[in-house]
């Protein structure tokens, strides 16, 4: 194995781990760390890849959430519908845009996902079956988030949460677990997207997931023992988020 697939597989099980360990944003690295860790050539390279592997990741951890019933079907289903429109948009648009201005942007983003981390996710109401009225909301909010998460080539599960809760209502568990069907649906839409202009390395993302799985589960089984930590373990992360923001900041940037 070269030495370049142990860095994916590396990269992906601490992605996997981090999302498992304190829940969302921890994918918004998997970028990075493709660019400047495992060493894509290309921005627009690395997003696709990223699609890929966020997309399997968001379908497996989907199954456990499902099986627990925390996924509230009606509203999941018209958010992420809408939401793939957006993303095919988000990620067309993402690929004409020039690689270094691109990363600039994404760096901004993560910023402002360190800023949404420290401040901590607020609860809804529960909300099981939206009522019809409530449908033309979950589809403006899954059509902006999904925009988003297309043009950034990420889950954007940072997005989703708050904005089912918004929209419909629901309780924190339940925006967590039918993020996942919009996570998956907006990752896929853009990694095919991508995958049509030969921006994706099909190697590196199989690697990335693989290692996710192995990442994922390692972080699932530390939660509950770490969970009197978590705040801590987030406020690290986001501050890992922000020192990487700076760092692709600097290397983009030309003054």
């Amino acid at each position: 194995m070269l030495p370049a697939d142990l860095l994916a597989l590396a990269c992906g099980g601490l992605v996997g781990f981090s999302l498992a360990l304190i829940g969302g944003g921890g994918s918004i690295l998997a970028t990075p760390m493709l660019l400047y860790v495992v060493g894509l050539p290309d921005p627009h390279l690395a997003i696709g890849t990223s699609a890929v592997a966020v997309g399997a990741n968001a379908w497996a951890n989907l199954i456990p959430h499902a099986r627990a019933g925390h996924v509230r079907w009606p509203a999941a289903l018209a958010f992420a519908a809408a939401g793939v429109l957006g993303a095919f948009a988000g990620s067309t648009l993402g690929k004409r845009v020039d690689g270094h201005h691109l990363l600039v942007l994404f760096a901004v983003l993560m910023l402002v996902v360190a800023v949404l981390m420290l401040r901590g996710r607020r609860n809804g109401a529960e909300n099981r079956y939206p009522k019809p009225r409530l449908f033309p909301r979950l589809g403006a909010t899954g059509f902006g988030a999904g925009a988003l998460a297309g043009f950034f080539g990420i889950g954007g599960g940072f997005l989703i949460v708050p904005g089912l809760i918004f929209a419909s209502g629901m309780e924190i568990i339940a925006a967590v677990g039918s993020s996942l069907v919009a996570v998956g649906a907006f990752a896929s839409t853009t990694a095919i997207n991508y995958a049509t202009s030969g921006l994706v390395d099909w190697r590196v993302a199989a690697l990335f997931v693989a290692g996710g799985i192995v990442g994922g589960w390692l972080g699932a089984r530390l939660a509950r023992r770490l969970a009197r930590t978590r705040g801590a373990l987030n406020l690290v992360f986001a501050l890992a988020i922000v020192a990487v923001a700076v760092y692709m900041l600097v290397r983009n940037l030309h003054f």
